[in-house]
């Protein structure tokens, strides 16, 4: 086995004031250069990045003028990056996707599940027969297909490591992460995947939320401009753009990932915050970011409303039990290590 990273106590429930779980992991925080401003565990350590990967997998076909070339706009392009909920503007616009690039929801290989608009919901999904189209990672896996028909590559295999689309991915994520290892494996919706260095994926998304020009700039402003379709109705990531935005322009661009992986950039920092729970636990990756913001003094009371829905919970939700009475609480328990001024 591997070595394990050196994760830290990030996030304890309580019930009855007392300790009851503690969840483990690290954070990184650099400046648009990879410096390494703040942390907590190891924040070098290879992790999977999932679906925070969706950016840089989308970043081939923008770089090679596919938006343009197939007469897609930033709309289609924040589609390529999301893990949407399947609502009705989500699937609408991945059939039009599909529709320009002469491809069908068959050729899609992502597999089907229940939307995910019902579970971020707390609703339950009605008995049907989703499509692939349907699935969260649609968007994305539709811009896999729109780059092998940009550049006339067989649609059959293109989730296929050895093939050209995945080998430019694989590329492309290299040098984001420099002299650092990667290490490969297969996404939930058979994608290729790869795990970087914490601080490797925190710097990706300082240079997304900086770049001036360019696909970097394309991304930020698909993403900052449609961050209902890059998640949807309940989503994080819609609340944490839209908490970026609350007092004038988008400032903040944001993707989460399974398992417990959350990555953010901050223009008008010029930052890059990556965080990972080591159990995937969702809830204590929502704790940790939230405290990671405040504690870098990006909350403003605007910010919070936003990120906590107005119950005046940011950052310390309560836990109730069935009758909604307060039973205990989830709470940061960790400080950044300030490691170089900015």
């Amino acid at each position: 086995m591997r070595s394990l990273p050196a994760h830290a106590p990030l996030v304890a429930t309580t019930r009855g004031g007392s300790v009851e779980c503690v969840h483990y992991g690290s954070i990184a925080v650099v400046d648009a250069g990879g410096r390494l401003v703040a942390g907590c565990g190891d924040t070098t350590a290879l992790q999977f990045t999932r679906s925070a990967l969706k950016p840089l997998q989308a970043l081939p076909l923008v770089q090679d003028d596919g938006i343009g070339r197939l007469g897609f706009g930033s709309h289609e392009l924040a589609l390529m990056c999301a893990s949407h909920n399947g609502e009705a503007v989500h699937v609408g616009i991945v059939r039009r996707m599909l529709a320009r690039i002469d491809a069908g929801a068959s050729d899609l290989q992502c597999g089907c599940h229940d939307p995910m608009y019902y579970a971020a919901t707390s609703q339950r999904a009605p008995a049907s027969s989703w499509g692939q189209e349907y699935h969260n990672c649609s968007g994305k896996h539709t811009g896999f297909l729109a780059y092998c028909r940009l550049h006339r590559h067989p649609l059959s295999n293109y989730l296929d490591p050895d093939s050209p689309l995945q080998m430019r991915i694989r590329n492309t994520v290299q040098e984001f992460a420099g002299a650092a290892p990667l290490a490969s494996g297969i996404d939930g919706c058979g994608a290729p995947n790869h795990a970087l260095p914490l601080d490797r994926l925190a710097t990706a998304y300082a240079r997304i939320a900086t770049a001036d020009d360019g696909a970097l700039r394309a991304l930020f402003y698909a993403m900052t401009r449609h961050p209902d379709l890059v998640s949807g109705t309940g989503r994080g990531d819609l609340a944490l753009m839209r908490a970026g935005a609350a007092r004038g322009e988008p400032d903040w661009v944001a993707k989460v990932g399974a398992e417990g992986v959350q990555a953010i950039g901050i223009r008008s920092q010029g930052l890059g915050i990556a965080v990972r729970i080591a159990d995937g636990n969702a809830r204590a990756l929502q704790v940790a970011t939230g405290e990671v913001l405040r504690q870098l003094r990006l909350v403003d009371a605007a910010a919070a409303a936003v990120l906590d829905g107005g119950r005046g919970e940011f950052g310390r939700p309560a836990i109730r039990n069935y009758a909604g009475r307060v039973v205990g609480g989830v709470e940061p328990v960790f400080t950044l290590d300030v490691r170089a001024t900015r």
